[in-house]
């Protein structure tokens, strides 16, 4: 995570651009604040100065943080990841669903009960089994769940399904 390249994001070597904006930068670095004031480990997610204008951000990891945490529960919208250690699948699917957002979803497994059984039980409108949970396919509905999307799916004939709750899965088995 500290080697990732944050810079100009027209530049090909930059993996993280900036943040939109001071106001979220600075939302942002009070979210490392709180998870550190919460008991996490932080690990990076200081505010960084580049060549280019902009708002950039390290990112962040929150080690040793809880689904209790406010840092964890709410969306930050920055380059920031609470890391919640847990015992087994039952308990990472209790966790991933014990809040009231469920935009994207995902699990790296080789497991195929368990890719199975996440793709049915997440309480995500876009589960991803082995990829990552952003960047999709727009020729499928997409969208999410809980608190998070807005209004109907996106694209599909479920666009017009508006009080249809749609899931969709994808799997990488590599």
């Amino acid at each position: 995570m500290q080697a990732l390249n944050v810079g100009n994001p027209l530049d090909a070597a930059t993996q993280i651009g900036p943040v939109v904006s001071e106001n979220q930068l600075n939302g942002n670095l009070g979210y490392v604040d709180l998870a550190r004031n919460e008991g996490a480990d932080v690990i990076g997610g200081d505010r960084l100065n580049r060549d280019t204008e902009g708002f950039f951000q390290a990112p962040a990891l929150f080690v040793g943080a809880t689904n209790q945490m406010r840092s964890s529960r709410e969306e930050i919208f920055g380059p920031c990841a609470s890391i919640i250690k847990i015992a087994d699948f039952d308990e990472a699917l209790s966790v991933s669903n014990d809040t009231e957002f469920g935009l994207s979803s995902g699990i790296c497994t080789s497991n195929l009960k368990y890719a199975r059984e996440f793709k049915r039980k997440s309480q995500a409108g876009m589960v991803m089994v082995n990829l990552p949970t952003a960047g999709v396919d727009y020729h499928v509905p997409f969208g999410g769940r809980k608190g998070s999307s807005y209004g109907s799916r996106e694209q599909g004939r479920y666009a017009a399904e508006f009080y249809t709750s749609v899931k969709t899965a994808y799997s990488f088995a590599g």
